[in-house]
């Protein structure tokens, strides 16, 4: 094999669809203002008590220019078009245009945690009742978990390496690791990396509940009048996550590449840790994801007193921020209290393997305009008085570097700085 070309990795552009807003710009407007975006379920119909959820509101498939009423039947997916739209928008943002020179040296890696689920409960309820051919001949491309980036390639018109990276809920963070790699080694030029997460469908919504994963809303909790206090991490009453649809996806580029081009770059790829716990299949551990923070800083080669934000996996499960600020403490020791530490699915929700990449592009944009986004719907605990939380409003902050985490089921953790430019 060829050496690696040790390329700087940066980010060119960027954009999501969120609880918050169908857009970069509606979701960034929403969460400097400090909301949250949780409702009660309107996409489909459940018994469950874990009924307050993130949908992207505004968001039609159909009504995409480049979507018939037949690719609307047969693509039932919803990570299919969902990934198309943010992928074409984050080009836009980036101004990367896909030509003869850049096409085949564009990559696309877009992880998911449950990929077509949806297609498949469609598929599943014509099996029953209606019989075994009206099952979608489509079906098994809609479950594939590269399609959607194959399909955002046939539109967009990229052909370089495209697949899925599955690390559940840091699939995200993963797909930018993977991508920066690739970049560096000069295996690309640019990737299109992120996450994307279609999961309201009831199976799914009782098995999270079922497993005393999200968050039940009973008559007392201060949800049942208002659904967007719904998701609290760090504080006092937090009682599980808040399952959410979305996607984000980042445009990484190579230095020589962006330049070439004559793009702006808005953030570099400093550093990237990534371990695997063996320990527990939803537990995290202490041990693991301490190293994994201590590798992406040591990747960075920074120490961690150069860290001046943290983007917190923070799901607003009990075990899991507690854990989280232990090992957040175990890095940073004393000086864990002059760090804002915020939780971006306080505002967002838990959008599964896309939840990384999400927090990757609200923290890119909060550096850049010299912010910290809030951790919403705060009550103090406590056990965490040596956290700064940014609570409810979002601050003003300087900041070089910050650290983004992300942990995932089957003991996944994938952690990255980002250095401001």
């Amino acid at each position: 094999m060829k050496a690696p070309k040790n390329r700087r990795v940066f980010v060119a552009g960027y954009d999501v669809a969120t609880a918050l807003g169908n857009s970069l710009p509606t979701t960034w407007q929403a969460a400097v203002a400090g909301q949250a975006g949780f409702r009660k379920l309107t996409r489909c119909e459940s018994s469950s008590r874990s009924n307050v959820v993130g949908e992207i509101p505004d968001w039609d498939p159909a009504a995409l220019s480049y979507v018939s009423r037949k690719d609307a039947s047969i693509w039932n997916a919803g990570y299919v078009f969902l990934t198309m739209e943010v992928c074409r928008r984050a080009l836009l943002n980036a101004g990367l245009e896909i030509n003869e020179e850049t096409a085949s040296k564009t990559g696309c890696l877009i992880g998911s945690a449950l990929n077509g689920t949806d297609s498949y409960r469609i598929a599943m309820e014509n099996y029953a009742a209606k019989g075994p051919l009206k099952v979608s001949p489509y079906l098994l491309p809609n479950v594939c978990a590269n399609l959607p980036a194959g399909k955002a390639g046939m539109d967009l018109g990229f052909t370089g390496p495209i697949f899925s990276p599955q690390g559940a809920c840091a699939s995200g963070n993963h797909a930018i690791g993977i991508g920066a790699r690739m970049i560096r080694d000069g295996e690309c030029d640019f990737v299109l990396a992120g996450g994307v997460e279609t999961c309201l469908v009831p199976e799914i919504i009782q098995g999270f509940s079922n497993m005393l994963a999200t968050l039940k809303v009973g008559p007392k909790d201060r949800a049942a009048l208002d659904p967007t206090q719904a998701s609290r991490p760090f504080s006092h009453d937090r009682k599980g996550f808040i399952l959410s649809e979305g996607a984000g996806v980042v445009v990484l580029a190579a230095e020589d590449a962006l330049q070439r081009q004559g793009l702006t770059p808005k953030a570099e790829v400093a550093g990237i840790g990534w371990n695997s716990d063996a320990h527990h299949f939803t537990r995290p551990n202490h041990t693991t994801i301490v190293r994994a923070i201590h590798d992406a800083i040591d990747d960075a080669e920074i120490s961690p007193a150069n860290i001046g934000s943290i983007n917190a996996h923070g799901t607003s499960t009990p075990t899991g921020d507690g854990t989280e600020v232990e090992c957040l403490r175990t890095v940073f020791g004393k000086d864990l209290v002059k760090i804002p530490v915020s939780a971006n699915k306080s505002q967002v929700g838990h959008s599964l393997g896309a939840s990384a990449a999400i927090e990757a592009v609200l923290g890119i944009e909060a550096m850049g305009q010299g912010l910290v986004l809030p951790t919403v719907n705060h009550l103090p605990d406590p056990e965490f008085s040596d956290v700064d939380v940014v609570p409810n409003l979002a601050r003003n902050h300087s900041y070089e570097f910050f650290l983004s985490n992300s942990f995932g089921f089957g003991g996944t953790n994938c952690c990255i700085v980002f250095r401001g430019v």
